[in-house]
């Protein structure tokens, strides 16, 4: 069964941090790149970063450019999202999914057009940053 599990999210002051986790299991980690979308309280999904499984490529939404940096540990099948300075704007559920056209980060991977192409969506991680 392909599952992709978050965790890591939580409470935390403007200014905080923190890492978030994406443990992929049931497909070959290296067949999909990652991403990271999240979504706030009505309003639609947005994507935040995504890395290519295979050349490490990675993409940032400008919003979280300097301040967020997504990794991956492919031994551990897994993709870190580790969020620096957040803000108040950063709050909302985080969800990660796997691009089904392959391992590649693209760059037009984080627009809404190309959501339809992420699927096997985890249950997601509440971030709240208060002010």
């Amino acid at each position: 069964e392909v599952q992709l599990v978050e965790s890591g999210g939580g409470l935390v002051q403007a200014g905080g941090s923190l890492r978030l986790s994406c443990a992929v299991s049931g497909f070959t980690f290296d067949d999909y790149a990652i991403g990271w979308f999240r979504q706030a309280p009505g309003k639609e999904r947005e994507g935040v970063s995504c890395i290519g499984s295979i050349d490490g490529s990675t993409s940032y939404a400008d919003s979280v450019k300097g301040r967020f940096t997504i990794s991956s540990d492919n031994a551990k099948n897994t993709v870190y999202l580790q969020m620096n300075s957040l803000r108040p704007e950063d709050t909302g559920v985080y969800y990660c999914a796997a691009d089904s056209r392959g391992p590649r980060c693209r760059d037009t991977s984080l627009i809404r057009r190309d959501r339809k192409f992420f699927g096997a969506w985890g249950q997601g991680t509440q971030v709240t940053v208060s002010s």
